[in-house]
């Protein structure tokens, strides 16, 4: 690769890297051909984009965006591929999904809307993060009973209110 290919590659991945705010890094060595294109299958179905990249120029590239990766380069060691993603837990879950019939890949990081995850053990957490659009809907629906509960104590209490006072009323009498 000439020096001007590798500075395009660079270029690229800066770019990317700074588009995307979901960003995973794995190991899928050890995958034979079949499986590699079951995993890009996979991947495809999630929306995620996956690229084996070389690990020397991912750190320049990271070096050179606009965020803190964290201890995110210190896993560029050995095969990497990088995961970018729209929700936050899809490249986890197809991972999770893959490695039912595999041992392979493992998560060796992931940037997730700022935050940073190093290692495989992770991969559970990351899974069980709910997307922006999770998260507005569980405060919609929060925001929601409430209201439903007025309403419903508004319409059963009018019955209520009646027979307490016809009760009274009677006893009144």
């Amino acid at each position: 690769m000439t020096r001007e290919e590798k500075s395009k590659v660079i270029e690229d991945l800066t770019a990317q890297l700074a588009d995307s705010n979901i960003v995973y890094l794995a190991d899928i060595s050890g995958l034979d051909a079949g499986s590699t294109s079951n995993l890009r299958r996979a991947c495809f179905k999630a929306n995620v984009k996956l690229a084996v990249v070389k690990n020397t120029l991912l750190a320049k590239a990271m070096e050179a965006a606009d965020k803190d990766f964290g201890e995110l380069p210190s896993v560029l060691k050995g095969n990497t591929s990088i995961m970018f993603s729209e929700t936050g837990n899809a490249p986890a879950k197809v991972i999770k999904e893959f490695r039912k019939k595999s041992d392979k890949p493992l998560l060796k990081g992931a940037f997730v809307e700022e935050a940073v995850y190093v290692g495989d053990d992770y991969l559970e957490t990351l899974v069980n993060i709910k997307s922006k659009e999770e998260v507005i809907g569980d405060i919609i629906g929060l925001l929601q009973s409430p209201a439903k509960n007025v309403i419903s104590a508004l319409k059963s209490s009018g019955g209520k209110l009646a027979g307490i006072l016809k009760t009274l009323s009677e006893k009144e009498e």
